[in-house]
Order: C-alpha cells, then structure tokens, then sequence
C-alpha cells in the first residue's frame, strides 16, 4: 500500500459515512422525483468545497458532476440516486440493528452512493490539489426506470473507466449479463363468463403460450445459463365474462457471450410452433429492449490494485459477472469500460426486505479511493465529446 492510499484511507469517517448513508435514506427519491436527494447531495459537496455541476436530464430533474485533478479523468465513480417505489410511504427510511441497516435502496443503491461521496471527501483531504488524481463523480438520476440519465452524461463524456456501484457483496464484476425484455399479447373472443364455449379465452392461450416457452431447452432453469422470469401477466377487466386480452412482459438475463438478437429468433421460433398447440391462438410478440452484456477480463489497471487491496483489508477477491441489468450496459455500449462493484446484494434490492451491512459501505469507500487513486497513475487516453 502507497503512502499516499494510507493518508487517504486514515481520512475515511465512519461518523460521517454513517450519518450520509442514513440521510439518504430519509430522502424519498423514486425515479422520476429525485430533486430533493439530488439537492441534499449538491448542498454537501458544495458545502466541502466543491464546483458542483447540474447536468440536466429532462424538467426538474438533473445529473451531479464533479470533476478533480486537473485534467480529464481516467476514471468516474458512478452511482444512481433514484429508487423503486416504495412498498409503504409510511416507512421507507432506514432502520439499524446490530450492523445490518435497513430501507428503500439501502443496497440499490444508496449504500454505493454514500460510500462514493466519502471516499471523495477522504480523498480531496488527504491530497493538496496539486496531488489529486484525475477523478470524477456522477450522481445519476433515472437508472431504475430507462438509464436516461447516465444517457445524458454519455452525450458529452465517455471516460475510460467507470466504477459503478451497484449491490455485488464487494465482489469485482468484470462481466456483466445482458438483457432482454419481451412482451406478448393474446387476443380472443369476449362472451359471458357462465358460457366460456362461445368465447376464447385469452389468458388460457396465454398460459399456454408461456408452458410452451418454459418447456424449451433454452429456458430449462437447472440447465440454461439465461435467466428466464415472467414479470407480469394481466387481462382485460371487464367483470364475469371471459377475457378476449391478456399480456405478460418476460425479463431475460443473458450471459455475457448470448447475444439478445440471437434468443429474439429463439423466441419467435418457439412462440411460432405454440398455434399448433393452442387452437384459434391470436398472439403477437414484441421485444422492447435489448442490450448486450460483455466482459472486460481481469487483465487490467483496476484488477491489479483489488488484488493488491482486499488482502490489505483482509477481504478475498471475489470476481463474478453481474446478473442484473444496469448502467453498466449503457457505458459499455459508449465505450466505457464499467466496473460493477458495491456494497449490498441483489438478493434483497427490490424487495421490503433490503438491506446492507454497514461495514460493507465502509470497506467499500475504502475500495472507491483507492481505485480512484490508484486510476490517477494510469496514463491510458480518454476521449471527450463535444455536446451534441
């Protein structure tokens, strides 16, 4: 370890980080309605001595920015500051007992956000400017609904490297899944309910439809590395008659080397056989995004400082590819090189049981400084757009 990265790590607060963690998580910020965490967190950079910029992304709603070290950075701490909607507006905001912390987007991920900003403030104390390595922070709004606001960032700036900070345990994802989402539509003939043989029935030739794809070899879940979920279903409401409308929108995880175009024609072939199957089928399929998923290798400046880092703060490297959608795809598709790594895990964002062990944000600032640093010696080239 530097001297450099002891002064930094000597720098990081505990207090501190507890005390931003929590008040982030007092901020309800739903995608879509994140001024008023975005102001907290503008108000305390600014407070630390920070240029703070607004980024805007659509009304009402922007980006934060700051940069550090003089030149273009190599590297950008990223994370996004919007939730899901919470399950009880009564009590979305954090609660703690025996080191785990509770609450809406503890993991997804305010957690990464919070750790970030102090990894960032430990940072600009420990060095003089003339020291600070060439860094920058985005505070993005919108990834949970449609990424809009990494988008906008991507507009003007494409930076080598980003560190994303998204739940993964700490560990290092190099790889990341790709994503597709696919929707379906069955159509039948509306009758009363108590004579369902004048009718057809759209849900049933939508469950079927749904039997047929999970049947295929390349939804088998023991056997098929894609991560196959139903996502929703709904029919037409219209009270004791049977339904001529029904649709279900599939989310599919795919490895690193699927490509999305590739399990598109999969699909369209599997659904394709379904009408000899399901008489009088009326069915149409859509695919509404798609993005595909790659990995970076291990072979790499941010690899060799975690695997020079995590024995010094006697963590093992775990290297794993992320499995859910992000962000990540996004920078990956610009040019950028993401790095996905955060404290929390998948297994409770999105669910009234999200959680996160507060020592994980604390090692986890310790992780984004030294990545920082560490970046600042590194002297690939970066590319700068002008605004479109």
């Amino acid at each position: 370890m530097t001297g450099q990265l002891k002064r930094i790590w000597r720098e990081i607060s505990p207090e501190r980080l507890r005390r931003t963690f929590l008040e982030l998580l007092d901020i309800y910020s739903p995608s879509g309605k994140e001024e008023d965490i975005q102001l907290y967190l503008e108000e305390l950079l600014t407070r630390a001595g920070f240029d703070v910029e607004r980024q805007e992304v659509d009304d009402e709603r922007y980006n934060l920015r700051v940069t550090m070290g003089g030149k273009e950075p190599q590297l950008y701490l990223v994370g996004h500051v919007d939730t899901v909607p919470a399950w009880d507006l009564e009590a979305f905001g954090a609660e703690e007992k025996d080191g785990i912390i509770r609450g809406l987007g503890c993991a997804d991920m305010k957690g990464g956000c919070a750790a970030m900003v102090e990894a960032w403030l430990a940072i600009a104390a420990a060095l003089p400017s003339a020291e600070r390595p060439p860094l920058g922070l985005l505070l993005a709004v919108g990834e949970e609904e449609n990424g809009d606001g990494s988008a906008a960032f991507l507009d003007t700036c494409r930076p080598p490297w980003v560190v994303i900070g998204e739940p993964t345990e700490l560990a290092a994802c190099f790889a990341h899944y790709g994503y597709l989402e696919a929707g379906f539509v069955t159509r039948g003939r509306r009758s009363h309910s108590s004579l369902p043989e004048l009718g057809h029935n759209a849900v049933e030739s939508m469950l079927r439809v749904l039997l047929q794809l999970g049947k295929d070899p390349l939804f088998d879940r023991e056997k098929s590395e894609i991560i196959y979920s139903i996502r929703e279903m709904s029919s037409a409401r219209a009270g004791f008659v049977v339904p001529d409308r029904c649709e279900a929108w599939i989310d599919l995880h795919l490895p690193p080397d699927k490509d999305p175009a590739a399990i598109q024609e999969a699909i369209r072939r599997v659904v394709a056989t379904a009408e000899h199957f399901i008489p009088g089928l009326n069915l149409d399929t859509t695919f509404n995004f798609a993005s595909s998923g790659y990995n970076l290798g291990t072979g790499n400046r941010p690899a060799q400082i975690l695997r020079e880092i995590y024995p010094e703060m006697g963590l093992e490297l775990r290297l794993d590819a992320f499995r859910s959608h992000s962000d990540g795809n996004l920078f990956f598709a610009a040019g950028s090189k993401p790095l996905i790594l955060g404290p929390g895990s998948l297994e409770t964002a999105h669910t009234p049981d999200e959680q996160v062990i507060f020592d994980q944000i604390t090692a986890a600032a310790r992780i984004y400084a030294a990545l920082g640093a560490g970046m600042g010696m590194d002297s690939s080239s970066h590319r700068r757009l002008s605004p479109q």
